[in-house]
């Protein structure tokens, strides 16, 4: 697996830096639909992410205590960190 996890999510690119994350589990506690643990304790995506709440998916991202999570719009503007 490559270093950092690219995904679709909600009409965002959500990319996930597999070296930075450490496994706290904020963004799985705030919005548990997009992500879960792999066997290494390291945030990854779900394999079906229908049904996304766009705020709660950003607010997710955004409360990664190691910047782990970045989020762009659909236009590319990096939203997080």
């Amino acid at each position: 697996m490559s270093e950092i996890e690219e995904g679709r999510v909600g009409g965002f690119t959500v990319q996930i830096d597999r070296l930075i994350c450490v496994g706290f589990g904020d963004c799985i506690e705030v919005d548990p639909t997009p992500f879960q643990f792999d066997d290494e304790g390291i945030a990854t995506f779900r394999k079906e992410l229908d049904g996304v709440d766009r705020e709660a998916l950003v607010e997710a991202c955004r409360l990664c205590p190691v910047d782990a999570l970045t989020v762009l719009d659909p236009d590319g503007e990096q939203l997080v960190p």
